[in-house]
């Protein structure tokens, strides 16, 4: 159940051009949000409205919520690009049964950079007069503090084989067609953690990922769960994985081999085909690509589809997320036999690892994606961080394989943190 907030009186909000800048990254106080890839995208802090829920229906109360807030808004913005006037960030538990639930957040700045435009949002309950110079609301923003020595576990590679082998039995008796295994490693470091330097970090080597952090919630993922504007949604699904070696013709072999690899094509077929049944439900026209390509990242390449349709009613994107969480590409195939699977299999809560993380505007627009190559930094103490890295087991999945394939999708967390 949500906890249910007072809704604040309408919120006036407005949005102006200014000037670019190098880094919107640098732009952070300490605990602010992220939202940037190839450079571009969107930094936030200070909070002027929070929803916190949890539940079955976290994302639906969600969503009712924030139509109520977008409503009675007073918006006056110049800009008109994605991101502009009023926005929400968000972040939401992968199972319905998680403690972590769900937060939207509506902050009080937000500065955004798309192509040649750079614009400032401020939002006030009380109304809004001069705007005030970004110079003046970053002067009193500190420096990141580096990170220190962090120990990180290795984790337990004997539950690991005994999941994923008992997961493949499944599989092979008919119970399911494939399910995603996720396991988790602590981390310790010496000093409370600054998000910020982890973000710089992760934006630097991952910079065709979604750098983010909303809430805790930190990493930099490939996997768009949905866009949409106006109109139009984006799906990008990931699913098949192979570790690169560095050797540049060693590696397009290798894509080569991702390509045609039966098993990895079964995985990437089952969540190509769970993303496309929800989008038909909404969309007038779906297209999705006669066989993906290979996205090359620096830890692994994975199998990608860009599945896109055009919405033929008012759906919002949270409204969608609602249905594409959880795809096959974290679940697996059915739906709801793979998250029994998991219930009996993993061992864990996922909280917010592999659950949607994003953004949403007063339209009901947004960019949204899955919550992966991620750690949870513990509110209570930061110097305490869980990391996440998941695998889907197929029926010629096999158990050293995964675990080392779960150990790359470990690495763009263990780098920031510099325990590599």
């Amino acid at each position: 159940m949500s906890v249910q907030p007072a809704t604040p009186g309408p919120l006036t909000v407005r949005t102006v051009e200014i000037d670019a800048v190098d880094d919107l990254l640098s732009l952070l106080p300490e605990g602010g949000m992220s939202w940037v890839r190839r450079g571009e995208g969107l930094v936030a802090w200070g909070e002027v409205a929070r929803l916190d829920t949890a539940g079955t229906h976290r994302i639906d109360d969600a969503d009712a919520w924030w139509r109520r807030i977008s409503r009675h808004a007073v918006v006056r913005d110049d800009v008109h690009h994605p991101g502009t006037g009023l926005i929400a960030f968000g972040s939401f538990a992968f199972a319905d049964s998680s403690s972590a639930g769900g937060t939207l957040i509506v902050p009080r700045y937000v500065v955004g950079q798309r192509g040649d435009c750079t614009w400032l949002t401020v939002v006030s309950e009380d109304g809004l007069g001069e705007m005030p110079a970004l110079a003046d609301i970053t002067a009193a923003h500190s420096e990141p503090r580096r990170v220190g020595s962090v120990a990180v576990e290795d984790g337990n590679q004997a539950a690991w084989t005994h999941a994923v082998t008992a997961a493949v039995e499944r599989i092979a008796d008919g119970v399911l067609d494939k399910v995603v295994l996720a396991r988790a490693v602590e981390a310790r470091a010496d000093a409370p953690v600054d998000v910020r330097t982890l973000l710089a970090r992760l934006a630097e080597d991952y910079e065709r990922c979604w750098t983010f952090h909303v809430d805790g919630l930190v990493g930099a993922t490939p996997e768009l769960l949905a866009r949409v504007d106006h109109g139009l949604v984006t799906s990008r699904v990931l699913a098949g994985t192979i570790r690169p070696t560095g050797d540049e013709t060693a590696d397009l072999a290798h894509a080569a081999a991702l390509a045609r690899s039966s098993k990895d094509l079964e995985e990437h077929e089952y969540a190509v085909q769970s993303v496309t049944q929800v989008l038909a439900a909404h969309c007038g026209s779906v297209n999705v690509p006669e066989a993906p390509s290979v996205l090359h990242l620096p830890n692994v390449m994975h199998l990608a589809t860009d599945v896109t349709g055009v919405l033929s009613h008012n759906a919002s994107a949270l409204e969608l997320i609602r249905e594409l969480h959880p795809s096959a590409a974290v679940c697996g195939t059915p739906t709801l036999t793979a998250a029994q699977v998991i219930d009996d299999l993993e061992g864990l809560d996922r909280g917010r690892y592999a659950g949607p993380v994003g953004w949403i505007n007063a339209a009901g627009d947004g960019e949204w994606c899955i919550g992966l190559r991620s750690a949870e930094v513990n509110q209570e103490d930061p110097t305490h961080l869980r990391l996440f890295a998941g695998c889907g087991i197929v029926a010629a999945s096999e158990p050293q394989s995964e675990w080392a394939e779960s150990q790359a999708k470990l690495e763009p967390m263990r780098r920031a943190l510099g325990a590599l």
